[in-house]
């Protein structure tokens, strides 16, 4: 006959239901499918660094004459910045399709804070390092800008609630984009600067961007599509690799100047709407 110890068993029972709860994963530490993108986003970044840095920067410190490996490598970074882009845009599809972990928000903000603030901002000080009249120093306050705008246009992106459908600010994606395409166009180095700052100022201006959903997401993925086909031919020299770079490179900065004129005549048309509709029912409510 096994005689037991009512207070033993108790103390053990407990015990094991602890060490099963410790077991199980907290649902606030789980990742979801959109986690595990936005984690591809975070490697996309931090590689577009490492090969900037290792396929530009030593080769011109070390003094090699390898332009070829400077052009692949550049190629290949900003390659990797439109795939993080890429994983950003399908993270938040697959969030509202399918469960999002509570991390989700906090994850989506540090990866675009790597691939599209500190990326970008470190792709125009190399620039302002291997370029023929760029200067050094002026190039890092440039970069330091970029970065500035987007850690100030994502916290005020968890801070701010706008409209649905739409972003106040560029998005940090398409501003970081841009940056990299002003630099691959290799214009004069204060063009360059200004159009650079320029860009920051509107990742943190209160011109409204639509958000890309439907059609406008599937039309964003296939320019990034056609990017990193337009980059691959500029890197592997193929015949008119250098014209297809310049012309994406343009079509993109244009893109970035001209989607402000458009939000802002939305907002004028939309504000005289609002005018001449009090207007009237001022009319109407008078004898």
């Amino acid at each position: 006959m096994t005689v037991i110890d009512p207070d033993t068993q108790a103390g053990w029972v407990a015990e094991a239901e602890a060490e099963d709860d410790a077991e199980e994963m907290p649902l606030s530490l789980r990742l979801s499918i959109a986690d595990t993108l936005t984690l591809g986003n975070a490697t996309c970044g931090f590689m577009a660094v490492y090969f900037t840095t290792t396929g530009i920067l030593i080769p011109h410190l070390t003094g090699s004459n390898e332009s070829g490996m400077a052009r692949n490598s550049a190629a290949t970074a900003v390659i990797l910045m439109l795939l993080a882009a890429i994983f950003d845009l399908c993270d938040g599809l697959v969030a509202r399709k399918l469960r999002s972990s509570p991390m989700g928000a906090e994850l989506d903000n540090l990866s675009d804070l790597i691939s599209f603030g500190l990326a970008p901002a470190y792709f125009v000080l190399v620039y302002g390092m291997v370029a023929d009249d760029a200067q050094q120093k002026v190039s890092a306050v440039a970069a330091i800008v970029v970065l500035l705008a987007v850690v100030l246009r994502l916290a005020r992106f968890s801070c701010v609630t706008m409209k649905d459908g739409m972003f106040q600010g560029m998005p940090s994606p398409f501003g970081a984009l841009t940056v990299v395409s002003i630099v691959l166009l290799e214009l004069p180095f204060i063009p360059t600067l200004l159009a650079i700052i320029g860009t920051a100022w509107l990742m943190v201006s209160r011109v409204e961007y639509p958000k890309p959903r439907g059609v406008l997401a599937v039309a964003m993925l296939g320019w990034i599509v056609a990017a990193m086909g337009m980059l691959a031919a500029w890197a592997f020299d193929a015949p008119g690799g250098q014209v297809l770079l310049q012309t994406g490179c343009a079509l993109q900065i244009v893109m970035a100047a001209t989607i402000p004129l458009f939000a802002t005549a939305r907002r004028v048309n939309t504000f005289r709407d609002n005018r001449r509709e009090n207007r009237e029912a001022r009319a109407a409510q008078l004898p």
